[in-house]
């Protein structure tokens, strides 16, 4: 694991300039959206009689679609560049549409098997922290479904079964990955508690600045995943470099 962490970190850090005009201008307006509908969320609950219309269902599909796209630029960054292959931010966010519909797929059909624990151990009152364990186990082992849309060219469904069976044998490395959201999740809050005094335009700086910094465990899983890869498949990748 340390080796996987040292050799995400020194990526990131490499491609700190690539990666943030890649993703920058996603990530504002994915911001954006979210602190929106944060601040309408926040006016319904308060009101008497609670109104959601069209433009808050065009905004969650908004950010929907603009998160599907930042996923998939960047996860085609990191292969392209994995394969040693240089190429310009441009060049990838534009070949990186084709893959939003199959991603906005899996992502809805993953994302539902993920919460559907704590819906159904909601109603059993206190039993709703075994569903939240579930969960957790599920978006683990369905973390890599991203990779396999786009790395492997697959469906939706067949990504979601890959995933499942790529990540039975590293599932404690993949949750020990996704662990390291806590700590960015608690400093990106509380910073952005602060913001929030200043006024919009701080908050919106912060969350973008904390939500690239997030992109790291992606970056992180992907590591993971490329050498879990070429141990299984070693003559399909004896090309490929490990700059990822």
């Amino acid at each position: 694991m340390s080796a996987i962490l040292t050799e995400a970190f020194n990526f990131f850090r490499n491609h700190l300039r690539q990666l943030a005009a890649l993703t920058f201008p996603l990530l504002i307006i994915q911001v954006a959206i979210q602190l929106w509908i944060g601040s309408e969320m926040l006016a319904q609950s308060q009101a008497e009689t609670p109104e959601f219309g069209v433009v808050h269902a065009m905004a969650m599909m908004a950010l929907l679609l603009i998160f599907s796209l930042l996923i998939a630029a960047l996860t085609l960054f990191m292969e392209v560049r994995s394969q040693g292959h240089e190429v310009t931010p441009g060049r990838v966010l534009m070949e990186s549409f084709t893959f939003v519909p199959p991603l906005l797929l899996a992502g809805v059909f993953s994302g539902l098997a993920i919460v559907m624990p704590i819906v159904l151990f909601a109603a059993f009152g206190s039993f709703w922290i075994i569903g939240l364990t579930i969960s957790f186990y599920l978006f683990a082992r369905l973390a890599y479904v991203n990779f396999m849309v786009i790395v492997e060219r697959i469906t939706p469904l067949q990504a979601i079964k890959a995933s499942f069976e790529f990540s039975g044998p590293i599932v404690l490395k993949t949750l020990l990955v996704l662990m390291l959201y806590l700590p960015i999740s608690i400093l990106g809050g509380a910073m952005a508690s602060m913001a929030q005094q200043v006024g919009f335009p701080a908050q919106l700086v912060i969350d973008t600045v904390f939500a690239f910094i997030g992109l790291f465990v992606n970056v992180a899983l992907f590591r993971l995943y490329m050498v879990n890869r070429q141990q299984k498949n070693p003559q399909n990748d004896s090309d490929d470099t490990t700059e990822v």
